[in-house]
């Protein structure tokens, strides 16, 4: 039987090699992180096992840790090279800022529920993502303190671009944000340049709603 840590890397690399690359994700920087950062740790001991499958999985509190090549699509429509400051709306379980940690200077990310800002704190912490902050607060509102960022990433569905989020992007700049209705939405890229926005369709996700002021108001 192969060592509990030994058996959580082959089935990361057989996540990446089976779930990401070969639905067409090439960013090498994206690949390499996803080997690297353990998902497993990022949810309840129980699912463990199940933290490598190509799908989503529960995390409290109504919200749920994204599918591993939605994480992965999500990320590399960034862009990101290694220097950027990246607001993620949506702490979660912390999986994605820990992403965006190993492939960005530094990470903002904004979460309205107490419960997990303080898992995901323990989990970056405990892994030595020091490049990450978090606040408690409405996410729609984005984090002005800090702005403008090079690329803001949300990680639950809106009904529209949050405006705040979209003057808190520096130009130029990148966005990838879920849009649609509270049962399905597109993943939309969403670009600033010589003060233009411009959009583009990724493809169709489901993700949980955006609550806030400029999202789903509860």
């Amino acid at each position: 039987m192969l060592p509990k840590n030994d058996h959580f890397r082959i089935a990361r690399e057989r996540m990446v090699e089976h779930q990401i690359v070969s639905r067409g994700v090439k960013d090498k920087r994206v690949i390499e992180a996803m080997k690297k950062v353990p998902r497993h740790l990022f949810v309840d001991e129980a699912l463990h096992d199940q933290a490598y499958g190509d799908f989503p999985l529960p995390i409290g509190s109504g919200q749920t840790i994204s599918q591993p090549y939605i994480v992965a699509v999500m990320t590399q429509e960034l862009g990101l090279k290694g220097g950027e400051k990246v607001l993620e709306i949506g702490t979660g379980s912390g999986y994605q800022a820990a992403i965006l940690c190993e492939l960005a200077r530094q990470v903002f990310s904004v979460e309205r529920i107490p419960g997990l800002i303080q898992g995901a704190r323990r989990v970056l912490d405990r892994l030595g993502y020091h490049n990450v902050m978090i606040k408690l607060d409405d996410g729609t509102w984005g984090w002005k303190e800090y702005a403008p960022y090079d690329a803001i990433l949300v990680t639950a569905g809106s009904p529209v671009i949050p405006t705040p989020l979209l003057d808190q992007l520096k130009d130029p700049g990148v966005m990838v944000v879920p849009v649609g209705d509270e049962y399905s939405q597109v993943l939309t890229k969403v670009t600033k340049q010589n003060g233009k926005i411009n959009s583009k369709y990724l493809e169709g996700v489901r993700f949980v709603k955006l609550i806030g002021d400029h999202g789903w108001r509860v």
